[in-house]
């Protein structure tokens, strides 16, 4: 049964979709304009990278199955490796899915188009920092899109094995589809989630303003948390809800820290033999997410929600680890059994807890 928001007795309106609120056709324009060129490339080095990071999503299926233990039956679906401007295209058509809008545009009120300028804007400037992502919401299989320039620019920078990083990134986002598609329920599950923080809720300003002040109190407090959930933008945002969306910013915040720690852990778990560099690559990219930012950018990165993102790769990771290291990857895949088996946001951080609750 879907997880809705609670309606009010006011016309539908109070529960409105977040997809009729955004003009996703125009978003998807406007960050094609916005979006900045990527890395100086030949046509014949970027053809190259392309093939070879088509080819590298093939390779990287058998020793995801292998670490993982998962297996769906599927065929390997080819991968969309994409230069700035067709990730924004896939991105924007992919929300428009997701939050049940037209992704051509028609039928969008007009006050879509402010939101659909501000998405757009959001979206290039994600576009020069998303490797890879899969999206199990379009194709029959769900869609791993891989974008060519800011992969290229990653293994420039770091100074990396090119091969070696572009499987390397390739092993991450296949855990992601083979987790999806092994797992048919992870889908509907996140999108019911996402329904329901797009619902609106008809409460009272002076409960919102109450839930804030609590929130910045607590910051002041020395022994008050400061955790990637607790602090920062999430924390705000999760004080400004009303319970049913807190509630599913909260299980969406836990299913995307553990979809990330997991794949983070099977990029390092295929070991040398797959990657032979992949120590090298750890330890540099590590070393590259720690780096400071200017202060626009952080603000920026902090409004995006980026840093938590970062902090889910983390905790993720560890709390993954930690189960495998204790269990083993077979009864750590228990966790894919549904709703139910996935861990509590506080277990996150305490993965014995878990391991009581759901192993026994």
């Amino acid at each position: 049964m879907p997880i809705v928001a609670e309606k009010t007795p006011h016309d539908d309106e109070a529960s409105a979709p977040l997809g009729g609120a955004v003009d996703w056709s125009l978003a998807a324009k406007a960050g094609i304009k916005l979006a900045r060129g990527g890395p100086a490339m030949s046509r014949y080095t970027a053809e190259t990278a392309t093939a070879e990071l088509a080819e590298a999503s093939k390779r990287a299926e058998l020793p995801v199955r292998e670490v993982t233990g998962l297996a769906d039956g599927l065929p390997v679906p080819a991968a969309d490796v994409l230069d700035r401007a067709g990730w924004i295209t896939a991105a924007s058509r992919s929300m428009a899915h997701l939050t049940g809008a037209d992704p051509d545009g028609s039928g969008n009120l007009i006050v879509g188009k402010p939101a659909g300028l501000q998405a757009g804007a959001m979206l290039a400037y994600l576009s020069s920092a998303i490797l890879g992502q899969y999206d199990p919401f379009t194709g029959e299989h769900g869609t791993l899109l891989l974008v060519t320039p800011n992969i290229v620019s990653v293994e420039r920078s770091l100074r990396l094995n090119p091969s070696d990083f572009r499987l390397w990134v390739c092993l991450h986002e296949v855990t992601h589809r083979v987790q999806f598609s092994s797992s048919p329920w992870l889908a509907e599950y996140m999108k019911e989630s996402v329904e329901t923080l797009g619902a609106t809720v008809d409460e009272s300003m002076t409960d919102v303003v109450g839930r804030l002040a609590a929130e910045l109190r607590s910051r002041k407090e020395p022994d008050s948390s400061d955790g990637a959930t607790a602090g920062g933008i999430i924390g705000l945002l999760r004080a400004s809800q009303a319970e049913p969306q807190r509630d599913a910013l909260d299980r969406m915040l836990v299913l995307g820290t553990l979809l990330e720690g997991h794949a983070d852990h099977v990029m390092d778990a295929v070991g040398p033999a797959v990657v032979p560099s992949v120590a090298t690559i750890r330890a540099a990219f590590d070393k590259r997410r720690q780096r400071k930012s200017n202060p626009v950018q952080r603000i920026i990165k902090m409004l995006l929600g980026m840093d938590a993102k970062m902090a889910q790769y983390v905790r993720g990771k560890a709390f993954v680890d930690a189960v495998v290291l204790k269990v083993g990857m077979e009864q750590f895949n228990t966790i894919w059994t549904g709703p139910e088996t996935l861990p509590l946001l506080d277990e996150i951080d305490n993965p014995d807890a878990w391991v009581k609750r759901v192993l026994g």
